[in-house]
């Protein structure tokens, strides 16, 4: 096994930088130091257990490690735990069928993450709501159906709150009460905690399992560990074992039993790997177990630490040289000194393959024994020699070994439950709780109307501050202001993120018990949808400036008019809009271009960059209004055709007299203006072997006329000309008349 080619490339490169350098220098060390870990990951993501302990010890005795720089450290420990603990089927998960099983049968109003009833339901950025109880506790990194990361700052969602406390007034009223068992943990008033604990454990058998892990909190909180121990080992329902596993590991390191505690959280990471929490406790305890206690640990860690590291060994040796008052070294000897240990660095150099080489073949060997691998990868995790003191290297072997670790949940020896099996155990599946049937007479569909447009939801959003809208009416609000237009919340970084998710339960429900109002609304939405889809009639248009065909148009969108039609553009699916000058009589011009959007590049404040090219020309019918943004039904303009074959040949010959006197002025502008038109128009066209290919001719010519400083009504005036002949006539004219002009 070898390292990364990236990995191995930025430890030749940074090892190369230390040759010569001075050793007394602060940054030097702190890159000394980075190299050492940037060594030590790669090890431990090529999953060298044991030569990565070595590394990250060697890094601790020259600069302090934070915890979370040992992320990937732990994610090696933790892919050798499950290889050894779960046997041949894995401890973090199920197969995609029994996912899939136990999809069908879930009910849709439980929490995704602790399978009770909802109660105070939070719906996340992207969609999927959990009970409130499993955000507050920092249960969950990553959303359990979608994989998106967590912030755990939205809050309760109102609409939903609103219909579970009319459907289900009983269950609602056992969830408030196990989160203000939580909350009276929060105040440090453990002792009432207990109390209401148990009277919801004796009332009610379908919130047991979650109490009884509240409890465990309390008890803690009151040093009664036996008893939080015992109720961490009462756990019904397999979907709560990674909590119970992380309430125990809690529990057992506030006993100070942290061998016990570090395998409890490992196996707690091996049930739920996106266990946030857990991995936090890991990496504090690694990090304590690899850091050296005192001066005689330090002592050894410089020993060994030259026997084992030779790129660190030249450092060690002018650094202890430096560091003997008693006996004042000359300059030069401290050159001389340098000197050789850049010398002895070089040679080392040379046979670094020869000392890191042997880890990494055991390594290779290891995982080319398949099944043996993860056994043996674990059972070698040596007592880390670095630390130089042998209880303490000995102390982390013992914690990272499985080799004496049954698969089990939890037990803590004194409880009367037996272990169950976690891989190797009964594949029974626990008990699950019937579907909840919603009371068809507590069905009303006025529950589930927008506050904007007061029908009933379609394509339902909810903002982090727990309010739900139909999309599109939301972002038209957004459009004029970002905050929610209920509570006022400041809405900033919703509207950056973009991420407008369907709030998947409320579109669930509405579907499933609403579904024939949902077809009337839907069939309403379509038809909007079609007529909006017309590009003849009610065509938007952006009154703004002159566009051709062919030619780019980049625009800067702010106001919310534009911004609406923008965005209908792109969900209709046309990408299409018109675009005249505007009329001060008819309040845009008679003639104009559609725009065809290539691409959207929304700012952060919901202001928009939009890359559009100019398309077919039209002669406006008639105009109108929608939403505040103008619109006209339309006709769409083409040149006519020249099918003498005489009278075409006079006009190729025009065409090509026009394109090389185009040329020659474009050639012959100043150097700041022919740079201008290059940034904004490009290079000019290249001359066409067709000039009657499209309806609206070569693209030469209107390149021309978007770059010509001319009136934009007389550019208006060309653009409506419907003959390709009288366009290079009028061109001829204005070149003409340019070229005349001395050039200033």
């Amino acid at each position: 096994m070898s390292l990364q080619p990236q990995a191995a490339d930025a430890l030749e490169e940074r090892s190369a930088f230390f040759i010569g350098a001075d050793s007394g220098n602060v940054s030097e060390e702190e890159d000394h130091h980075e190299l050492i870990l940037q060594k030590a990951n790669a090890l431990a993501s090529e999953n060298c257990l044991r030569e990565a302990i070595d590394w990250f010890s060697a890094a601790m005795r020259y600069s302090p490690v934070r915890p979370e720089q040992l992320s990937t450290f732990v994610d090696c420990i933790l892919r050798n735990f499950k290889r050894k603990a779960a046997g041949p089927e894995p401890l973090s998960g199920r197969s995609s069928r029994d996912a899939a099983e136990s999809s069908a049968e879930e009910d849709v109003l439980e929490c995704p993450n602790c399978h009770c009833f909802l109660g105070e339901p939070v719906t996340l950025a992207c969609g999927h709501s959990y009970c409130k109880r499993c955000l507050q506790r920092r249960l969950l990194h990553k959303c359990k159906l979608c994989s998106e990361h967590v912030r755990g700052e939205e809050k309760v969602n109102v609409i939903l709150c609103a219909l579970l406390s009319k459907w289900f007034p009983e269950e609602v009223e056992k969830s408030k009460k196990v989160t203000e068992v939580d909350a009276l943990c929060r105040r440090k008033r453990y002792q009432e905690a207990v109390e209401l604990a148990t009277d919801v454990i004796q009332s009610d058998p379908d919130m047991t399992a979650v109490a009884r892990l509240s409890r465990a909190e309390a008890y803690m909180g009151l040093k009664q560990y036996r008893q939080a121990l015992e109720d961490t080992n009462v756990c019904p329902r397999s979907s709560c074992s990674a909590e119970a596993l992380f309430r125990k590991a809690m529990v057992l390191h506030e006993m100070g039993q942290v061998d016990e505690s570090l395998q409890v959280f490992l196996h707690c990471l091996a049930v739920d790997e996106d266990f946030p929490c857990a991995k936090r406790q890991v990496e504090k305890i690694l990090c304590d177990l690899l850091s050296p206690g005192d001066e005689n640990v330090k002592v050894g860690l410089r020993e060994t630490t030259q026997n084992a590291l030779p790129h660190l060994r030249s450092k060690t040796l002018v650094a202890d040289a430096q560091a003997q008052p008693q006996r004042p070294v000359q300059r030069q000897h401290l050159h001389q000194v340098r000197a050789a240990s850049v010398h002895h660095l070089e040679n080392q150099e040379k046979r670094w393959e020869s000392v890191e080489r042997p880890g990494l073949s055991r390594a290779h060997s290891l995982r080319s024994h398949g099944s043996n691998c993860s056994e043996e990868g674990l059972k070698r995790v040596c007592s880390a020699p670095q630390l130089g003191d042998q209880d303490k290297g000995s102390l982390l072997k013992r914690k990272l070994s499985v080799s004496d670790m049954e698969p089990c949940v939890v037990d803590s020896g004194s409880s009367k439950h037996k272990k169950q099996g976690v891989a190797k155990g009964s594949k029974q599946k626990p008990t699950k709780p019937k579907m909840r049937t919603i009371p068809k007479d507590l069905l009303d569909s006025n529950d589930l109307e927008c506050s904007l447009c007061m029908r009933l939801f379609y394509e339902p959003v909810t903002t982090p501050c727990g309010h739900t809208f139909c999309k599109n009416c939301l972002e038209r609000c957004l459009d004029h202001m970002p905050q929610c237009p209920l509570c006022k919340e400041s809405l900033k970084e919703y509207l950056a993120s973009r991420k407008f998710k369907e709030t998947t339960l409320l579109d669930m429900l509405i579907k499933q018990y609403l579904s024939r109002e949902y077809a009337e609304r839907t069939k309403t939405h379509q038809e909007e949808t079609r007529e909006l889809s017309d590009l003849t009639k009610n065509v938007p248009i952006f009154v703004c400036t002159m566009a051709y065909p062919t030619v780019p148009c980049p625009l800067h969108v702010f106001e919310p008019r534009y911004r609406l039609m923008i965005r209908r553009c792109m969900d209709t699916g046309t990408r299409q809009f018109g675009m005249c000058i505007s009329d001060p009589e008819k309040g845009f011009a008679d003639y104009g271009c559609m725009l065809i959007i290539r691409s959207v590049h929304f700012l952060p404040d919901g202001r928009s960059v939009v890359d559009t090219i100019g398309g077919k020309r039209f002669r406006v019918l008639s105009r109108g209004m929608k939403d505040g943004y103008s619109t006209a039904d339309i006709e769409h303009l083409g040149d006519s055709r020249v099918e003498d074959s005489e009278e075409l040949a006079r006009l190729q010959e025009l065409h090509d007299a026009v394109y090389e006197q185009a040329r020659v002025w474009f050639q012959n502008l100043k150097i700041r203006f022919h740079n201008q038109i290059l940034q904004h128009f490009g290079p000019m066209p290249e001359r066409e072997a067709d000039i009657q290919a499209t309806p609206n001719g070569p693209a030469c010519c209107w390149w021309l006329l978007a770059v010509l400083p001319i009136d934009p009504r007389y550019q208006l005036s060309v653009l409506s000309m419907t003959t390709l002949k009288e366009r290079l006539v009028k061109i001829q004219h204005i070149l003409t008349y340019l070229q005349s002009i001395p050039n200033n």
